[in-house]
């Protein structure tokens, strides 16, 4: 199989924030582990907006679309904002849904989260399932990598550095790359 390409999603904009670490580490893995090659998808868009829309796609999103209906699978990094995923995930995702056809779809997708409070993101990964339903993802269900109280688990260079969490992390992408080889 040639190498796979994976795009990543950050819920989060902040150049420091822990679910852009998680989302690099966990690029960094899937290059060691698996070959391929890692693209972030840029989630600074416009608003959703029907009018805007009807004026033209926005390039910002063209480009996202574009770079996700290219990649073999999705990473998406999101934090948990008021027990959901942040505006900028959501708008991203109604963004992908308009358009010519479905770039996630029959695409393998991962999902890690990565926050301040103990559950790490569960409801945000759960509320992403439903939203990407639409889609017609492949949306992976485990190893769930939720890393709660996120600094305490990331070393100065940005990785992870508790072990439980990084087999979990190395399982989850090691089950992604397999259901990217499968539909090669």
């Amino acid at each position: 199989m040639p190498q796979a390409t994976l795009v990543g999603l950050c819920g989060s904009l902040r150049a420091d924030s822990f679910n852009r670490k998680l989302m690099q580490d966990a690029a960094r893995r899937f290059e060691a582990a698996h070959g391929g090659r890692f693209v972030e998808g840029d989630l600074r868009l416009p608003l959703f907006d029907a009018d805007l829309e009807a004026q033209g796609m926005p390039e910002a999103v063209t480009e996202l679309a574009d770079r996700v209906r290219s990649a073999d699978a999705v990473l998406i990094a999101c934090p948990e904002y008021n027990k959901a995923p942040p505006g900028v995930m959501k708008n991203a995702l109604d963004w992908l849904s308009r358009g010519k056809g479905w770039p996630m779809e029959g695409k393998p997708v991962a999902l890690v989260s990565a926050t301040a409070g103990r559950a790490g993101g569960e409801r945000t990964q759960y509320i992403l399932r439903l939203m990407l339903v639409p889609h017609r993802a492949q949306v992976l269900t485990h190893p769930e990598v939720l890393v709660g109280q996120a600094k305490e688990h990331f070393d100065a260079e940005g990785r992870l550095a508790t072990e439980s969490y990084a087999q979990r992390l190395d399982e989850l992408l090691a089950r992604l790359h397999d259901a990217v080889s499968a539909a090669a």
